[in-house]
């Protein structure tokens, strides 16, 4: 099969969050298992010109863009077996930052929406199947079923539509950015691409593609709901089956404690002896307490209420009574900048923060932490509690989205589970799923040596998701398939809500309805 994978992001080339490592290792796993897939995104200024200096110049021409004709140039190059095309233009894509400058970022990914349709026949590369992913490529969808189904070939692509956050769906004034398109006018309706009197760019790839995907199983129920819906739950219900989630993967060859040249000592499941030396290394850069025998907590995360940092802004002094140490590592609000800052002052010794990001840290963290903390109010998918498993690292999480598909609460009687849990947002019962985990931290080493093995040999590469995917692009185009198991086993499905609330048109209610 031919896809193309259209993405504002994608590793190695500009990475911001989790949507840059499924873009940059789906593609790979794709072409690994005979099909042929291929990504298309921006020539940023902020690409590494190491690779701007190896990508091949294609051709250039001029995208109609409202009332002008704006350069477009197109290069490619070879990566890992995948073939990417880059998107060339200085005025939308020579930023410092790609995402948060309002209209600007609007018209920058309306642009790349109309260039890469633009592109397809003149590549000869026409997709059977186009995945989209986030509000950035959402327009795509739209414009392809509105104003290119007079192209055969256009007309027989078939569309997938990646969820990874819906919260952030690219909200633009109608008139200022459709002057730039041309859509017809009818489509700003409730229906269609109207907002709240602004037109959506999430809700274009939710409306127009022939299927919408989530980025885990227990997600795309979720989002369906009120609390979950960021004001899209109605539109999302009446999508129905055409709606599904497929849990993403991680690369296995970058995350691997075995070959990681970035931690202190390697290691694995039958050989244990260098996570020791891990920890050891961890407390040595981050200013703790060397001490062998104390718990680590790692927290690697976006500082933002999303992630749970307000639970443990509220607990973090009852946390600190137990016996432990954390390290915070991530960036984002201040007020929980200040939070991380203040903590590692007031607990010198027992607490470490690091803000912003840093690769080989992340890493250190993974591998010389004992527990890793992920208290999510909403948690699309996660990659962070399955790398955290494949280290040795037990994830305490919150059952929501990816975090419930992946972690299986451990149950003392049957002596099953890789992780701890708790359902409600709420900060106590995080503190007391914590106090748990460390109880048995110290209380039964047997018990807790079994569960850091089971973790680890917990399987989250791409192999079986990017199988998974197969099927879903098969059946889109027509094609056969074979059979493919369930994303996650029958006991941990989703039920969906009971019932029979009538559907909320997609524009009704106040902005933000359902959002607490």
């Amino acid at each position: 099969m031919k896809i193309l994978f259209a993405a504002s992001e994608c590793v190695p080339f500009i990475k911001t969050g989790g949507l840059a490592d499924v873009v940059g290792s789906l593609p790979v796993e794709l072409c690994r298992q005979g099909e042929d897939a291929r990504v298309i995104l921006p020539k940023y200024r902020l690409i590494d010109g190491g690779y701007r200096e190896r990508m091949q110049h294609l051709f250039s021409f001029t995208v109609p863009f409202g009332a002008e004709q704006k350069f477009c140039g197109v290069s490619t190059l070879k990566e890992r077996g995948v073939t990417y095309y880059f998107v060339d233009n200085e005025e939308f894509f020579y930023c410092d930052a790609i995402y948060g400058d309002g209209l600007s970022e609007g018209r920058r990914f309306a642009f790349f929406c109309r260039a890469v349709l633009e592109i397809l026949p003149r590549i000869d590369f026409v997709p059977d199947v186009l995945h989209l992913n986030d509000w950035q490529t959402g327009l795509i969808a739209a414009l392809l079923k509105t104003q290119y189904q007079w192209d055969e070939r256009m007309r027989a692509i078939r569309t997938v539509f990646s969820v990874h956050n819906l919260n952030y769906q690219g909200i633009f004034n109608w008139a200022e950015l459709n002057a730039c398109i041309g859509l017809d006018g009818s489509l700003f309706h409730s229906e269609y691409l109207e907002y709240y009197g602004n037109l959506s760019c999430m809700k274009a790839g939710l409306v127009f593609a022939d299927h919408v995907c989530t980025v885990s199983p227990s997600y795309a129920e979720e989002i369906k709901t009120e609390y979950y819906g960021a004001g899209l739950d109605g539109l999302l219900r009446k999508r129905g089956a055409t709606v599904s989630g497929i849990l993403n993967g991680i690369d296995t060859e970058a995350y691997n404690p075995a070959t990681d040249r970035l931690i202190g000592a390697t290691y694995d499941a039958q050989n244990m002896g260098g996570k020791a030396e891990c920890k050891k290394t961890l407390q040595r850069v981050c200013h703790l307490a060397e001490r062998p025998e104390v718990p680590i907590i790692g927290m690697i995360s976006r500082l933002t209420p999303q992630k749970g940092l307000d639970l443990v802004e509220r607990v973090l002094s009852d946390i600190m009574r137990m016996d432990l140490q954390m390290v915070f590592l991530g960036s984002g609000d201040k007020r929980y900048v200040d939070l991380i800052n203040w903590a590692a002052w007031r607990y010198e010794g027992q607490i470490s923060s690091y803000v912003g990001f840093h690769e080989g840290l992340a890493h250190r963290v993974y591998a010389g932490s004992d527990m890793f903390l992920m208290p999510s109010q909403f948690e699309p998918c996660g990659l962070s509690q399955m790398i955290a498993l494949r280290y040795g690292s037990v994830p305490i999480v919150r059952e929501t989205g990816g975090l419930r598909d992946s972690i299986r609460p451990y149950n003392k009687y049957t002596d099953e589970g890789n992780g701890f849990s708790f359902c409600n947002y709420n900060a106590h019962e995080m503190l007391f799923t914590i106090e748990r985990a460390v109880q048995y931290y110290y209380d039964d080493k047997p018990m807790w040596r079994r569960l850091v093995w089971r973790g680890m040999q917990e399987d989250f590469g791409w192999p079986v998701s990017a199988g998974r995917y197969i099927a879903l692009y098969k059946r889109l185009s027509g094609m056969p398939q074979a059979a493919v198991e369930s994303p996650v086993p029958a006991e941990r499905q989703h039920t969906p809500p009971a019932g029979n609330a009538p559907l909320r048109s997609p524009g009704a209610g106040r902005p933000g309805a359902g959002r607490k």
